[in-house]
């Protein structure tokens, strides 16, 4: 591990590239962390949701986490995914996360049979207990995630000494960032808002700290929170707006979007995508991503050639 830092920004989620034939693709993989580096990210986040890792193995899971952190090679902080279906798997996610140099590592509560309350704090204790790495929690709506209150999000970050940051999904986000953070204190480190950053501008108004959004478009969501860090709170609205159609789009599609538009600017060269909910683009999904790309395609700073 790095030494510690506070973790501020766009934290991108890259995809796990396959090839046509499902298999998971590691050159693609470490031109897709390369893309995010080079886009102006500021750390990397995988494998989670984003990154399909419940479509993942184990040991699949293990190197893509190995890839994204010889990949960011010390740029930027590198947060290893250990979410699992029990306590036990999550701790030796992070045992490896934290053995493999990673910077810190982020969990859903088990999300096949879904614990009570003192179920998902015995969870979070045990990885707290198994690795000094600092631990986001992911609160995440159903049906996949097991929502959290942020008195109980408190008491975690209270007890748990490595329990340091949330990112904050279940809606309304925004309301649930602003009680993380009137009850997280001290403890809490920071507040990251996810939902592809659709609420980004109200989040980093109340305080939010940074956003993770998938990584088709880092470079225009870098654009939205530097506009709004430097205080051009206009800029920032404006920039945002460019973006919303496309996050839209990705709320109905999710990694089919993502993965489509990564193919689109040359970072990877298949949108498979294993074990989908939903069907991929048709025609005229395609037909309007076309158009909402055609607003956003200026703002790009990264180049399938620059990678």
């Amino acid at each position: 591990m790095s030494e510690e830092r506070t973790f501020r920004g766009v934290f991108a989620i890259p995809v796990t590239p396959f090839d046509e034939r499902g298999q998971v693709s590691e050159e693609d993989l470490r031109r897709v962390v390369r893309f995010c580096v080079r886009a102006g990210a500021h750390g990397i986040v995988a494998p989670v949701n984003a990154s399909e890792f419940s479509a993942l193995s184990d040991e699949e899971r293990r190197r893509v986490a190995e890839v994204v952190v010889r990949e960011t090679a010390g740029r930027v902080p590198a947060v290893v995914g250990v979410s699992a279906v029990s306590a036990e798997v999550a701790v030796e996610f992070a045992r490896h996360a934290s053995q493999i140099g990673a910077d810190a590592v982020i969990a859903m509560p088990p999300y096949v049979r879904k614990p009570d309350m003192e179920g998902v704090y015995a969870y979070y204790r045990a990885l707290s207990e198994a690795t000094d790495l600092p631990i986001f929690i992911q609160n995440y709506p159903l049906p996949v995630g097991v929502p959290m209150s942020a008195e109980f999000m408190a008491r975690l970050l209270r007890e748990l000494p490595h329990v340091q940051y949330i990112k904050e999904e279940v809606q309304p986000t925004t309301h649930a960032v602003s009680a993380s953070l009137r009850l997280g204190g001290d403890r809490l480190k920071g507040v990251f808002g996810g939902a592809a950053g659709r609420h980004m501008m109200d989040e980093m108004r109340r305080g939010a700290c940074g956003t993770m959004p998938a990584c088709d478009v880092p470079d225009v969501h870098v654009a939205v929170y530097e506009a709004h860090e430097r205080g051009d709170l206009v800029e920032s609205r404006r920039l945002f707006n460019r973006l919303l159609p496309l996050l839209n789009l990705e709320f109905q599609y999710g990694v089919h979007v993502y993965k489509e538009v990564l193919r689109r600017r040359g970072v990877i060269r298949s949108a498979y995508v294993r074990a989908a909910a939903i069907r991929g683009l048709d025609e005229s999904d395609h037909r309007e991503l076309d158009e909402v790309l055609k607003e956003i395609e200026p703002l790009y700073k990264v180049t399938g050639e620059m990678i």
